[in-house]
């Protein structure tokens, strides 16, 4: 509608002078109007827009009103158009029974008898007018609860906390039993593990579900009283929740919203806290040492909770800044790799290439570390047999450590498989043994073991349960506590600039919780350091691990690609890369976009998209496009994975990468 043309009067009066004079009376007083011939030509000015329109009774009974009564019926809830209706002296309402038809089919309609004083006509003008400019201020305040509904799911689906609205189903004798899931977020699957709860009851996802949260709901539906407590949650796998719970919806409805986090872990350390302080209690008061030894205790807890706190914010500010690190150095790394297969310059550019390309890798290393630390690395979790591992990389362990070392292996017999990543794991092993290797500049002995370890309950913060645990041992310089302490902090070293980044422990320690274990250093200065790392045993066969063949990287017709990513760079290196293996690449900055170029492309075999992008993800796109053309390749491609949405089977390819990871996993899809 255009804004000047909503407060004119659009009239109607083919027969006499009707029409002239009241636009005349209309127009000396300020309003706008336009004259219509036809009750067709009508109804389009008033779509394009008007305040109100102004009838006569002859031009409407000789009219075809089908029109009219079309557009009247199609308009939005906020619009109710006035009329205002000349009829003949006498023909009012209540003498006039076609006037009354009209009332019925125009509704806002305000009746004028001829002949009429301009100020009359004046009047009612501004009246309708008036009662427009309402409807229009109806039309954006129900615009803004749009807007502020749009807001809303924003929000509901980016939240780190679950959120879900439910229905209270209660007894003939009003006993709160069971409630069916009306909207879940995200993050209610992730903290829950139940998928796909919307529509379905509580009790049908896991029957047996304590009866005190049905109780406590149903009070909440009930008085209509909201209520924050915490709770703990056996059948959803022992865990403790934090929850806000509020009457939503229509007060004579049973919906009640429930916004909640999961604080099992913090549950545990006030526990351990907890405990500590009992026994401090019950310590008899002349007893001055125990009592000095518990409070040791009760501040290592503390310190322990305040460390876990500290070592989540870091992580959570390093995995972002690595990731958006990993898309600066996409694009780098792809190009420079790129520049070295095409032979480009002479021999000092290549040699500046490669310098570069020397410098991408550190920088790629490092990201991975920092992932790893902030524990969203990529991990490719599968059973593995960890004495295996060992002996295969003991050849490099010793050449690392260097003949003033020796080298002790300590495997134990019928070790059971581990639940771990291969190359993350050896990752993890050189580490430690060139930290070991520095720690003993004269030479000494390192030990790695691994055995079998079973722990009935929980134990410095690793769950009770089965674990394969592996430990390697130095006989250095060992450490203080002081720096036992900082030994795990991103960035912390004790060697000199330059000989380390001190992210070496802090990535194993990352490494470890990812996969559900726990890392543990024993040390004391002059008596050496034993690095303890326990990885969650798995009943599974450990997997055989077949070599891939190197990728033919030659150019020939592939077919058509389709990138989709939201950085530029990314996109266009990428791009090129596929255009160098013989694709036709269409490139989509969106996934909308994307969605949009795959109705008109015709044929395309592969479709390479970003993982994290605004509004519908990659793996959304993914899913998308497999319900439409389920015979076409995906790969998806993330700085990192936290596992939102990704299905296990889904192919994946981490950023920064080469054109040779890329054929590789376009290989394997």
């Amino acid at each position: 509608m255009i804004p000047h043309l909503s407060e004119r009067a659009i009239i109607l009066a083919p027969r006499g002078r009707d029409a002239a004079i009241a636009a005349s009376i209309l127009n000396e007083a300020g309003l706008r109007s336009a004259v219509c011939t036809s009750l067709g030509e009508l109804v389009g000015e008033i779509e394009k827009g008007a305040g109100f329109a102004l009838l006569t009774e002859e031009g409407m009974r000789s009219a075809n009103l089908q029109p009219l009564a079309k557009w009247l019926e199609a308009q939005p809830e906020w619009s109710d158009f006035p009329f205002v209706l000349l009829t003949q002296k006498g023909g009012g309402i209540e003498r006039n029974p076609a006037a009354k038809r009209f009332l019925d089919m125009l509704g806002n309609v305000t009746f004028l008898e001829r002949p009429f004083h301009p100020t009359t006509l004046v009047s009612l003008a501004q009246s309708a007018l008036r009662g427009r400019k309402r409807q229009y201020d109806a039309r954006a305040r129900l615009e803004e609860l749009h807007r502020g509904a749009d807001k809303y799911r924003s929000l509901f689906e980016s939240i780190d906390a679950g959120f879900c609205l439910i229905d209270m189903v209660f007894d003939d004798a009003g006993t709160p039993v069971d409630y069916v899931f009306i909207e879940a977020n995200p993050a209610f699957e992730r903290q829950t593990g139940l998928h796909d709860a919307v529509g379905k009851s509580m009790r049908a996802l896991v029957p047996g579900h304590e009866q005190h949260w049905f109780d406590i709901y149903g009070r909440v539906a009930s008085t209509g009283q909201s209520t924050r407590f915490e709770e703990h949650a056996e059948a959803l796998g022992d865990i403790w929740y934090d929850v806000y719970a509020f009457k939503a919806g229509d007060p004579s409805a049973n919906q009640v919203a429930v916004l909640f986090n999961d604080v099992s872990q913090r549950r545990r350390i006030e526990q351990a806290l907890r405990e500590s302080e009992e026994r401090l209690r019950a310590l008899n008061e002349t007893l001055e040492e125990r009592v000095d030894e518990r409070t040791r205790a009760l501040e290592l807890t503390q310190e322990a909770l305040r460390q876990s706190q500290k070592l989540e914010s870091m992580g959570q500010l390093t995995g972002g800044v690595a990731h958006d690190f990993n898309n600066l150095l996409t694009p780098i790394v792809g190009s420079l790799d790129l520049l070295q297969r095409r032979g480009f310059g002479g021999d000092r550019e290549r040699r500046l290439i490669e310098g570069a390309v020397q410098s991408a890798e550190r920088a790629r290393t490092l990201v991975q570390r920092l992932l790893a630390f902030a524990r969203r690395q990529p991990l490719q979790a599968t059973a593995i047999d960890i004495g295996k591992l060992v002996h295969n990389l003991t050849d490099l362990i010793a050449s690392t450590c260097g003949p003033r070392i020796r080298l002790e292996i300590d495997i134990a017999e019928d070790l059971p498989p581990a639940r771990a990543d291969a190359n993350q794991i050896e990752m993890a092993l050189l580490n430690l043994t060139v930290n070991a290797r520095d720690a003993m500049p004269d030479g000494g002995t390192l030990t790695i073991s691994a055995t079998h370890d079973e722990f009935a309950a929980d134990r410095d913060g690793l769950r009770a349960g089965s674990y394969v645990h592996l430990s390697v041992a130095d006989t250095g310089t060992g450490m203080d506590d002081d720096t036992i302490a900082k030994a795990i902090e991103p960035f912390f070293t004790t060697k000199g600039v330059g000989q380390g980044t001190g992210l070496g422990l802090s990535m194993v320690h990352g490494l470890a919780a990812q996969l559900g274990g726990g890392l543990a250093i024993e040390s004391a200065l002059g008596q050496g350091t034993a690095i303890h790392l326990w990885l969650p045993m798995t009943e599974s066969a450990p997997d055989q691990v077949a070599a891939i063949a190197e990728i033919e990287l030659s150019r020939v017709d592939r077919g058509t690609a389709m990138v989709v990513d939201d950085e530029d760079l990314v996109r266009a290196s990428t791009a090129h890369m596929l255009s160098e293996l013989g694709y036709r690449v269409i490139e989509a900055e969106s996934a909308e976009e994307a969605l949009l170029l795959l109705e008109s492309a015709g044929e395309v075999e592969l479709l390479v998209t970003d993982h994290l992008m605004p509004g519908i993800t990659g793996i959304d796109l993914a899913a998308r496009v497999r319900t439409q053309r389920p015979d076409m390749h995906v790969l998806v491609v993330s700085g990192y994975a936290e596992g939102k949405g990704i299905s296990p089977d889904t192919p994946r390819l981490t950023k920064p990468f080469k054109q040779s990871d890329l054929a590789r996993s376009l290989a394997q899809l």
